[in-house]
């Protein structure tokens, strides 16, 4: 059977595309090469035409969850309130249920970090958000209140996403996302 030139990198972005939705749903280490590639039609031993290595794959898929993250935010950024869309969309319902969709810090980064394995695609994430909230406070604060806001952020869904009973996870959420907003509103009055 033949395949079309383009064959290769068709299925080299399959693969991708399915680990990205994996690694953020399922973690890392959970998510096992054979199953993945099972999953995809594909056979386990294909996965080495296309990758080194899982450590390789992982950052692809890294890449391309920073990819959807950053049309996304995009979007966000743009509205007339930029801050409390990102917040409320980052603690929300959508989000504590679709990991496999959303930003990939509080699922791949945490076990990447247990891991000692370091990533600048990470940084790369961290960076562009990082940027965006400190556009958006436009007030001089900087990179030390984006830090605060954005590990606020991570660490509130993280938590709200481990908790069995779903409506301490809700209000983990809405407190968290309530006091960040509170907390920016109040510093801009302040700067007036």
């Amino acid at each position: 059977m033949r395949y079309s030139s383009d064959h290769k990198a068709q299925t080299h972005q399959r693969i991708i595309k399915e680990a990205s939705v994996r690694f953020r749903r399922d973690g890392i280490g959970a998510t096992g090469l054979q199953p993945l590639m099972k999953a995809l039609n594909l056979t386990h031993g294909g996965f080495y035409a296309h990758f080194k290595s899982k450590d390789e794959l992982v950052e692809k898929a890294l890449q391309a969850a920073a990819a959807e993250l950053d049309a996304h935010c995009d979007m966000l950024f743009s509205q007339e309130q930029p801050l409390e869309a990102f917040i409320d969309s980052y603690l929300s319902e959508w989000h504590l249920t679709s990991p496999d969709e959303g930003c990939p810090l509080p699922t791949m980064s945490s076990e990447m970090g247990l891991r000692g394995q370091h990533s600048a695609t990470t940084d790369a994430v961290l960076g562009a958000r990082l940027e965006q909230i400190e556009t958006a406070l436009a007030d001089g604060r900087g990179n030390a209140e984006s830090l605060v806001i954005m590990s606020t952020l991570v660490g509130a869904l993280v938590l709200a996403r481990s908790v069995e009973n779903p409506a301490l996870a809700a209000q983990i959420m809405e407190v968290v996302r309530d006091s960040l907003k509170t907390k920016i509103a109040d510093n801009e009055k302040a700067d007036q």
